[in-house]
């Protein structure tokens, strides 16, 4: 009320809408905050969608001052109901709009041999260099300074009274100090000169910056099962025009639209879009025949309802459409897809069922043939037709040669032929004084009063009758890479290995079954040299990183030459670098000629696979056999035959032992193997598609370049770290803690600062276990790793050279280093986060976190289930702990509570924060959780925990998480503290 209040000066005549994020119109009385996050982004959506679709799928890429959003529209919004902005998960429809922080604002900067653009931004004030603040150098001082950008044609706002130009004059020196310090680096590591020009740095800032923002568009479609190059980018926003060529050069488009308005697209977006009602209800019923009768009758009861609200709105049943949409998804699993009706006189006859599978199929890569289909809800959307606008055509030239403006000097970087390397002399337009079929040859620039636009070379622009830009893209220039270090090519296939790994991940979640790896994410995928060392991981779970290189350098050196193409193995034995026995990891190898040339793998954590009790992760297991399958080296595929019987076995063994059972989600198993084999294929594929683009010898070459640099940051950091606390050049930092049955985990971490180089020596520790908090080896090298990478507080590649300065010695029979039966399954879960409090404690970073994972399971002898709990975090000098997060070793998601009850026979009766557990010090400790579990019908209930006898460490005095009960989620059958109660139903 006190909202509309503004509004009542306003004439009652006028209507004042409001833009929501899912590109809707909402009147005033009807509008909630919560609806309208990505308000400005959906008016760009609405504002391409109405003006450049014309049955060409569209890629919209709107680029800001300090981030870039990336959409599709193929004649439909694609709409998701969750997402989370600046931290904060949002449950509203809202289009489906992926953000990457990269725009014109992102600060570049150049640390240990990486050039980077952003994830920072040097905002409005500062701002970049040009600006005459005092700011930092960013991509809009790159483009100036390669002449991209026109100081002349820039109102006189800058400065500290706000009436300058641009200042070129300043980005220059700011460039030329750059290079000379890039140089001198370079030097100094390689003992030889690299004579980089300025232009070439800055032109190589704007090439990452430009493959950074490549990153989510290829999330879009490459890993959706999308040829990008089938689609049109749509380019708009202030800073879009400068990099749309680039762009579509890079993702092998062949036409750019830049719409007239494109530098204020999201404005123009919402005089086109439609206001829109959508009604819904919860249905969960069977998409069959006998139930189509009262699907109908209820969508036609919800679009009374949505029609009745736009007539009070003012609109005539002319002017409404409706679209009514299932939520649907196959019986067993929890990915929804909202479908829409279709036409009754089109391919699928007007059956759900036949438009689902359809886009099923495309979404995920399979159908599920024996699987009922369920509609969870039903939507009705309903559109009020409202633009006004329309567009006015431009006068049509009468030659098809416009005179240019001006001339520029630009770089055009080492794609542009004969002037390789030159700035060259370039036309300049003026869009306003363009006219319909001009034709403009790059390079040119063409400029407007809110943007500035970039042909480059071998393009051609054409103006449309309404005045827009249409580029067609011509061939590139190859520049030639070679082996040796280029530290722009560093930084560029940095983000291409990053890239690989994460749509391996993407393709994993989206063709897997299981809650555990499609809903919580509890998987990793990454790719490895020949040796089996990491090269690439996209952020998953950091306890897989370590353990993961661990488990295929294992494979590569247990079975050699009888490794064959195409012949996929599958591990998850401790000894074999394995974590737990859940984690389950497929590995296949990446042929070139007859040699493995790469290796990718995905680890993913199975809900159950055998063992004492449901779920996998005994609380009370005493060896290894009781936690479920054991398997050392299997090959999963043979001559491109899945091994379905063999596998089957495996998983089902543990039956014979007595008191155990084989698994309970054999077909859940096996989904998630099959998920596991497609995500390496994808791997296998686009590691191909990069050895076509720049050849073995490059690509190899570049990842020993990029492990070689993330040992540099590693080293740099152990060096300043030494430093920083005071130490003698060759220095010890020690810290211990204590398991709760009290058994000692020690380190001490010897600095060598001439070395540049650490010792992790856990000497000290205590013995194996009869229990299975023991944690095999590899699991405490996945603790290091991630506390290194942790350490280095900027963005570096996470892989095996940043282990290259350290070494970690462990005593055999330790309960870090424990024997091949020892049970492991707590080891992984707890003992790993105990590690990593023990390591940071050393490195005096912050105080430790809740401990544990918090393992909570259940089930009975027909499934399974297993989630992990969150809890609090540590805080720092500085800084307070995050409450109600998983922390550290695992940073999976918690099952939506409406899935956790559709799914299995429990009901969720309480989820919240337990306010105050974190601690009362001048920097707080995160709150723990309270989590109330109730049985609808009897289960076996199992939970795993620490951190329940000894208290936590902090950092300084100011620092704290809360004592031993409070810092954490504690789950127990009793009511202590913050926990999960378990209430069996009478």
């Amino acid at each position: 009320q006190d909202f509309s209040k503004g509004f009542e000066d306003i004439d009652k005549n006028t209507a004042v809408s409001f833009m929501k994020s899912d590109g809707g119109l909402s009147p005033v009385d009807n509008f909630r905050g919560s609806s309208s996050i990505l308000s400005g982004p959906a008016g760009g959506v609405v504002g391409y969608a109405r003006t450049t679709f014309t049955g060409e799928p569209v890629i919209g890429f709107d680029m800001g001052g300090t981030s870039t959003d990336v959409s599709r529209f193929d004649g439909h919004y694609e709409q998701v109901y969750e997402t989370v902005t600046a931290g904060v998960t949002i449950q509203a429809p809202q289009l489906d709009i992926n953000t990457v922080a990269a725009g014109g604002g992102s600060l570049l900067t150049f640390e240990s041999g990486l050039f980077l653009a952003g994830p920072e931004s040097a905002g409005a004030h500062p701002g970049p260099v040009c600006y005459r603040k005092g700011g930092r150098l960013a991509i809009t001082d790159a483009n100036l300074f390669l002449g991209r950008l026109l100081p002349d044609f820039f109102p006189k706002i800058f400065g500290p009274k706000e009436n300058e130009g641009l200042d070129r004059d300043a980005v220059a020196k700011a460039f030329t100090e750059l290079t000379e310090e890039i140089n001198n680096w370079y030097k100094k590591k390689h003992g030889e000169a690299k004579q980089y020009t300025p232009e070439q740095v800055a032109f190589g800032f704007i090439s990452v910056a430009n493959e950074s923002m490549c990153r989510p568009i290829r999330a879009l479609t490459e890993a959706r099962g999308y040829d990008p190059s089938k689609h049109v980018l749509a380019c708009f926003g202030g800073a879009g025009g400068q990099h749309a060529c680039a762009i579509a050069r890079s993702l092998g488009m062949r036409k750019v639209f830049i719409h007239r308005f494109a530098g204020i697209l999201s404005a123009y977006g919402l005089g086109l879009a439609d206001v829109v009602e959508e009604t819904q209800e919860a249905c969960a019923m069977v998409y069959k025949e006998e139930n189509l009768s009262y699907l109908e009758e209820r969508i036609a009861a919800l679009q009374e309802i949505a029609i009745k609200k736009l007539k009070q709105s003012g609109f005539a049943d002319a002017n409404i459409e409706i679209e009514p949409y299932f939520d649907m998804r196959y019986d067993g699993t929890d990915t929804v897809l909202r479908t829409q009706r279709p036409d009754k006189d089109g391919k699928y006859q007007g059956d759900y069922s036949k438009a689902f599978a359809v886009d099923y199929q495309r979404e995920y890569g399979f159908t599920i043939a024996d699987r009922s289909i369920m509609v969870d809800n039903i939507r009705v959307r309903a559109i009020g037709k409202s633009s006004t606008i329309k567009r006015i055509p431009i006068a049509k030239a009468d030659d098809k040669e416009p005179e240019p403006l001006t001339h520029e000097m630009v770089y055009w970087g080492d794609d542009s032929g004969e002037d390789a390397g030159k700035r060259r002399k370039s036309p300049v337009y003026d869009l306003a004084h363009l006219k319909a079929d001009h034709k403009i040859s790059g390079p040119a620039i063409i400029i407007d009063k809110t943007s500035t636009i970039v042909v480059l070379p071998n393009c051609t622009a054409r103006i449309t009758e309404y005045g827009d830009v249409k580029i067609k893209m011509g061939t590139e220039n190859q520049r030639k890479i070679g082996t040796k270090l280029d530290t722009i090519t560093l930084s560029l296939f940095n983000n291409r290995f990053m890239s690989i790994a994460e749509q391996m991940g993407r393709t994993l979640q989206r063709t897997s079954i299981s809650t555990n790896i499609k809903e919580r994410l509890d998987f990793s995928c990454a790719l490895f040299d020949p040796d089996g060392g990491l090269v690439a991981n996209a952020p998953h779970l950091p306890v897989h990183l370590g353990a993961m290189q661990d488990a295929v350098s294992w494979q590569v050196r247990n079975l050699g030459k009888d490794w064959r193409e195409g012949e996929v193995i599958v591990s998850n034995h401790p000894c074999a670098g394995g974590s737990h026995l859940p984690d389950i990891t497929v590995i296949t190898p990446v042929y070139s000629g007859n040699s493995p040339v790469f290796y990718v793998a995905s680890r993913g954590h199975h809900a159950d696979i055998g063992g004492i009790s449901p779920g996998s992760m005994p609380p009370f297991s005493k060896n290894l056999s009781e936690e479920g399958a054991c398997i050392k080296s299997f090959k999963l595929v043979v001559d491109g035959q899945f091994q379905e019987k063999g596998i089957t076995e495996l998983l089902m063994l543990p039956s014979k032992t007595e008191g155990c059972s084989g698994s309970r989600n054999l077909r859940d198993n096996l989904s998630d193997l099959k998920a596991q084999i497609a995500a390496n294929q994808k791997g296998i594929n686009l590691v191909g598609e990069l050895i076509s683009e720049y050849s073995l010898e490059v690509v190899q070459a570049y990842m020993h370049h990029v492990q070689a640099n993330a040992e540099e940051a590693v080293r740099e950091m152990l060096v300043d770290l030494s430093e920083k606390y005071g130490l003698e050049e060759v220095d010890s930092l020690h810290a211990e803690d204590f398991l709760d049955d009290g058994s000692k985990i020690r380190l001490s971490i010897k600095i060598n600062r001439k070395k540049r180089s650490a010792t992790f020596d856990f000497s000290g520790t205590g013995p194996q276990l009869y229990g299975n908090l023991n944690a095999p080896r590899a699991v405490t090298m996945s603790a290091v790793i991630y506390s290194l990478r942790c350490l280095v507080k900027r963005e570096i590649p996470l892989n095996q050279g940043c282990l290259r300065p350290v070494k970690i010695i462990i005593p055999k029979g330790s309960l870090l280093d424990p024997s091949d039966e020892a049970a492991v399954v707590g080891g992984n879960v707890l003992t790993s986060q105990r590690v990593t409090d023990v390591i940071l404690t050393a490195f005096r970073a912050c105080a430790c976190s809740q401990g544990c994972m918090n393992n909570f399971t259940f089930g009975d002898a027909q499934m399974g289930y297993y989630e992990t709990i969150a809890g609090g975090a540590g805080a720092g000098n500085g800084w307070h702990g995050e409450s109600g997060v998983h922390s550290h070793m695992t940073n999976t998601r918690i099952t939506d509570a409406e899935t956790l009850e559709r799914k299995y026979p429990v009901m969720l009766r309480e989820f919240g924060l337990r306010a105050g557990s974190g601690g009362s010090g001048r920097w707080r400790g995160g709150d723990g959780v309270v989590r109330e579990v109730q049985a609808l019908r009897p289960l076996s209930f199992g939970i795993l925990s620490e951190r329940r006898a000894f208290g936590v460490c902090c950092v300084c005095c100011v620092c704290c998480v809360c004592c031993v009960l409070c810092v954490v989620c504690v789950v127990s059958v009793v009511s202590v503290v913050c926990c999960v109660y378990v209430v069996a139903n009478e």
